[in-house]
């Protein structure tokens, strides 16, 4: 079992309580205990951060570069060990863990690059012999609050380019996955960063956050989330004392639309991958299932085949496809949602089905609905699940209205072999993202990540994008 502590101004310290975190495909087993920080050390890590900025913002930029490059390395080379234990903590297959630690070494890699891909301006100025320089600098102490769906992939996104770009840091993961966030800490920690740089506090995010927000010594807050708790980081920071920059990355109810002229089994692989591997709980899954008369029987017929081969079970356990819900408060919420859409009129024409196991864990055979309409709740509200529901229209325009009316504006997805069309939707998709033929869900992370409307707030994230939240702009006016 791992005892997992916090980690304040370069020490590894106890908390004022405990973290105790189950593995959903075996709730009686216990991954780990951490340390759950209390008010007084979250002060602390925040006062470290803000004592580390000054020097760490000046270091040399190819000396943080070799130390993100360490991190990248260290978890590229223990990617199966990490990657088991972020599966054992919260649930998606070995195969997928694997693939998101490594995802992690990635972007500790390529955000290693850009410590020295520094860019700036100089201009003649329009006023006599003066010259403009603009660059960018660090904006200082960075809060960082992570979901729990994405335990490694989502932190490095936001800790290496803070990182990377001469900012210190105070890291609060979700109180459930405390394990792959300890893990990412400890190294970091071992990579040669100056105390205080870092900074690992575990604990309940009404408390951290607020702490975070109200704190003059915190220079912005990265947040992913829900809807609800984003809006109240974002009220946070700008009625505090010391208005902060923000980044706010929160829900999404992501259409994909499959036209008549669509490959079928393109369309079919797009839909259930996108839909419900992982569980469903993607921000970019695809929930929303628009589909023109001409191919939707035959379509949802092929999807319905296919759910009843997926394997589900033990994420360790090979050939399983489909792990379990990360725990039983949001399976009841999944289950919640498939007696609403039972309730409304729509059909559940497979899955929805609550798998009961010997070692009593959180398994849900994945929902596919039809009959579905634009206004039914299923089709409003983001359910963090295994659960999609088909809504049949007439034409690629009905479609694109379809897809467009909702308060996201996450990922957009079509399957045709219709340029026109593609085209079309690529341009007219109201989507931060849009996939033509593959699966809303998945995303590469050297471009940016982020949304529209009620999805999204902020400068992007990821890739070359991130020095837009991690820096600010100076300009210099320089009278020879």
């Amino acid at each position: 079992m791992i005892i997992g502590k916090n980690y304040i101004g370069g020490n590894w310290c106890d908390g004022e309580g405990e973290i105790e975190n189950r593995n959903p495909a075996r709730p009686d087993e216990i991954v780990g205990r951490f340390a759950r920080a209390g008010e007084a050390q979250v002060r602390q890590a925040i006062d470290a951060a803000h004592a580390a900025a000054p020097a760490w913002a000046r270091l040399n930029p190819q000396l943080r570069a070799e130390m993100l490059t360490a991190i990248g390395d260290a978890l590229f080379a223990r990617r199966q060990e990490l990657g088991t234990l972020l599966s054992r903590e919260e649930g998606k297959t070995v195969a997928e863990g694997v693939g998101e630690v490594t995802r992690g070494a990635q972007i500790f890699r390529f955000q290693a690059g850009e410590c020295l891909r520094q860019a700036g301006d100089l201009l003649a100025s329009i006023r006599g012999t003066a010259t403009i320089e603009v660059t960018r600098e660090p904006v200082g102490v960075i809060g960082i609050i992570t979901p729990w769906n994405f335990p490694t992939a989502i932190p490095a996104w936001k800790i290496a380019p803070a990182l990377a770009h001469g900012n210190t840091v105070v890291f609060k993961p979700a109180e459930l996955v405390p394990a792959s966030a300890h893990a990412l800490a400890e190294i970091i920690a071992s990579a040669g960063f100056p105390a205080g740089v870092f900074n690992l506090v575990m604990g309940p995010g009404r408390m951290v956050g607020r702490l975070l927000t109200e704190s003059d010594k915190v220079d912005a807050i990265s947040f992913t989330g829900s809807v609800s708790t984003g809006r109240g980081v974002a009220a946070a920071c700008v009625s505090a004392h010391k208005m902060k920059k923000f980044q706010l990355e929160m829900g999404g109810k992501n259409p994909l639309v499959v036209l008549d002229d669509a490959d079928l089994e393109v369309a079919v692989d797009c839909m259930v991958q996108g839909s419900y591997f992982s569980t469903g709980q993607r921000c970019t899954a695809s929930s929303r299932i628009i589909v023109t008369d001409g191919i939707h029987d035959r379509f949802v017929e092929a999807v319905s085949t296919r759910i009843g081969q997926l394997k589900i079970g033990d994420p360790l356990q090979d050939g399983v496809q489909i792990g379990p819900v990360v725990d039983q408060s949001q399976l009841d919420q999944d289950l919640s949602y498939i007696s609403v859409g039972q309730a409304e009129g729509a059909r559940l024409y497979a899955g929805g089905r609550q798998i009961q196991t010997d070692t009593g864990g959180h398994f849900l055979t994945p929902a596919l609905f039809t009959d579905v309409t634009p206004q039914m709740r299923i089709s409003r509200e983001e359910i963090f699940g295994p659960v999609a529901g088909v809504i049949r229209v007439a034409s690629y325009d009905e479609a694109l209205m379809v897809a467009n009316d909702t308060e996201f504006g996450l990922s957009a997805g079509i399957c045709t072999t219709s340029l026109k069309h593609a085209t079309h939707f690529r341009r007219n998709a109201q989507a931060g993202m849009v996939m033509v033929n593959m699966p809303t869900a998945g995303v590469d992370y050297h471009v940016p990540f982020g949304g529209t409307k009620g999805s999204s707030y902020g400068a992007r994230e990821q890739g070359r994008h991130a020095v837009e939240f991690f820096t600010t702009v100076k300009t210099a006016y320089i009278q020879a």
